[in-house]
């Protein structure tokens, strides 16, 4: 914050609890100068932090889980609350409709959703207007692109990616000989199919047009991978993670790299020319992404 970064974004599922302690520490007088995001959405048992089976957004849970989010982060609002993901039980109406109580108790200040489906987005929306939609985005999964981000743009939703530096991959550090263990406990990437040795060799193509781009206007391949994704539209925000300050520092000074016109389509054209391999997620995370609402009744 003490460099200009205003948006912070954590969930109660991440620890769980744990993050949102950290955030709520960290904040202490700090909390005016900032945009504060939290999220709700899976099963998890608001007095154990123990996770449960399945999704649970029903709005006498959404409406607990957000009393523990704001006890833990010592705040009286959330600015952007998130449905995590989209529960196949749950009508997204029924959703909106305790999300619009807590915005009209005042705490909550607007409303956003994960990896929704599209007619959901709609739904919610007519309900309670939608500030964000938080997907992953990046170089390396365009998805986005063909529904989502146009989606966004004709209803004025603004668009948070995550995973912008394809959980390391477009930092430079990983290369076709990496291998990330058989404990997706540990790390996470031992259980993404992108990131298996065979998908992981021919996708390092991308890796070296990243590493060509970032030479050539004297970048570090993360910060030329952060400024493509804010070049992209005027409306997103990528959320980097990092455990080393110094790389925080690095992708916090992305955010003044530019791109003429030229560059930026030549830049597209090699990104968009690379094939990526494997799916971005393991299966039963991936099941959770596009999922639509059932209907109300």
């Amino acid at each position: 914050m003490d460099q200009g970064v205003t948006l912070i974004d954590t969930a109660e599922v991440y620890g769980p609890f744990i993050s949102e302690e950290i955030v709520g520490d960290a904040l202490q007088g700090l909390r005016e100068t900032v945009v504060l995001e939290s999220k709700f959405g899976f099963n998890v048992d608001l007095e154990t932090g123990k996770i449960g089976e399945g999704l649970n957004s029903r709005p006498e849970h959404i409406k607990r889980a957000v009393e523990g989010s704001l006890r833990r982060l010592r705040t009286d609002r959330i600015d952007v609350l998130y449905q995590h993901r989209v529960d196949p039980r749950v009508p997204i109406e029924d959703v909106a409709g305790a999300v619009k109580d807590l915005v009209a108790e005042g705490k909550v200040l607007h409303f956003g959703l994960s990896e929704p489906g599209l007619e959901t987005i709609r739904r919610a929306h007519a309900v309670l207007p939608l500030a964000a939609i938080q997907n992953e985005y990046s170089m390396v999964w365009r998805g986005p692109e063909t529904d989502v981000l146009p989606l966004c743009e004709e209803l004025g939703i603004g668009f948070v990616s995550w995973a912008p530096l394809g959980y390391g991959f477009l930092t430079g550090t990983i290369t076709a000989e990496s291998r990330f263990g058989d404990d997706p406990e540990r790390d996470f990437r031992a259980w993404v199919p992108r990131m298996a040795e065979d998908a992981l060799a021919a996708n390092m193509a991308l890796v070296e047009v990243v590493r060509t781009w970032a030479q050539r206007k004297q970048v570090k391949p993360a910060q030329l991978a952060l400024a493509w994704l804010l070049a992209q539209k005027p409306f997103i925000v990528p959320i980097p993670g990092t455990t080393k300050a110094a790389h925080l520092d690095e992708n916090i000074a992305a955010a003044a790299i530019t791109f003429t016109q030229d560059e930026l389509h030549r830049l597209n054209a090699d990104v968009a020319a690379v094939k990526i391999e494997g799916a971005r997620l393991p299966p039963p995370v991936l099941a959770m992404s596009g999922v639509e609402a059932p209907p109300k009744t």
